[in-house]
């Protein structure tokens, strides 16, 4: 990776979404830099009304969110609306002197930003885009190396093959009802009973109690692992560990993530969808990444999906643009 300078500082903007936050954070840290986290809290009236209304936008970012004041940044990485209408008023304070990225489409025109980092889902063209089969998130392949070696002993009794199973729920997109879960709880209890895998699964706070609950119930005495959410978090070591991974179609991130392993990753269906969503599926289906879950696991190859550090490259190639004075 070119590396420009070691003291490049770097901001990241956001209103604390952790999918959101862990984009800007995956980039920062592909580039090899220490971000200052800002999670901003916008002041009306343009919370409500960005990214159209942009008068008087240095003023837009709050005081019951983090300080956006000099010293500026060489570099800031923004996610979300509120992120968006920080990163607007620093460049406009910053008379243009930090870099600004924008990831996902910013719904305005992209010329507002030095750059934005767009899903190839998103639709979104211009000549400061750059596209991606994806989402930008912080999984590399030493952390999964160390996670898992961390928790093998730990997770040694389940059977080969091991399954990473996450489960998120519903969402704005996507319904996840008591009646889905049970589909997905009793698919789960067959891999592991018939085909003999052993299950390590994560759910998210969209999964919900009850949907829990029955995940838990039909699970009981079989080979797997379900993390209740306390102590360390295992998810990177059940993408390490696992020889396939099944994943819900809600979260773009988790897909992502999930393909980053180059291990086979089965999607599983809930009800709902929108024109995004299936496009991005139908993206990671003839790229050869994802296939449906049908109930069993197969076995495919695919190259890892490292679109982070890809991004990283160019961005920094880009900030060493943006660095050279005008002649």
């Amino acid at each position: 990776m070119q590396r420009i300078d070691p003291e490049t500082t770097c901001w990241i903007l956001t209103d604390g979404k952790q999918g959101m936050e862990n984009q800007c954070l995956g980039l920062a840290e592909a580039m090899g830099l220490p971000p200052v986290v800002k999670r901003i809290a916008l002041r009306q009236p343009w919370r409500d009304l960005l990214p159209y209304f942009r008068l008087g936008i240095r003023y837009a970012p709050g005081p019951a969110g983090d300080p956006v004041d000099p010293p500026w940044p060489d570099l800031a990485i923004s996610c979300g609306r509120q992120g968006l209408g920080a990163a607007l008023a620093l460049r406009r304070r910053s008379d243009g002197r930090s870099f600004i990225v924008h990831i996902q489409d910013p719904v305005i025109s992209p010329r507002h930003f030095d750059l934005v980092v767009a899903p190839a889902h998103d639709g979104l063209q211009g000549p400061n885009v750059l596209t991606t089969i994806g989402s930008l998130h912080r999984v590399k392949p030493e952390r999964l190396r160390e996670d898992a070696l961390r928790h093998a002993d730990r997770l040694a009794f389940l059977p080969h093959p091991r399954v990473a199973v996450l489960i998120g729920g519903r969402s704005r997109a996507y319904r996840m009802s008591a009646d889905d879960m049970e589909t997905i709880a009793g698919q789960l209890a067959r891999l592991a009973g018939d085909q003999g895998a052993g299950l390590m699964i994560t759910t998210s706070r969209r999964t919900g109690p009850e949907c829990e609950a029955i995940l838990r119930n039909r699970l009981s005495g079989l080979p797997a692992e379900i993390w209740d959410g306390t102590g360390e978090n295992p998810y990177f070591a059940y993408l390490g560990l696992a020889d396939a991974i099944l994943v819900t179609p809600d979260s773009v991130n988790m897909v992502c993530e999930a393909a980053s392993t180059g291990k086979p990753v089965h999607v599983i269906e809930l009800p709902g969808g929108n024109e995004k969503f299936r496009r991005f599926h139908r993206n990671m289906v003839e790229a050869g990444i994802t296939r449906p879950f049908m109930g069993r696991i197969e076995s495919w190859t695919y190259p890892p999906l490292r679109e982070t550090q890809r991004i990283a490259e160019e961005v920094w190639h880009r900030l060493a643009v943006h660095r050279q004075p005008v002649s």
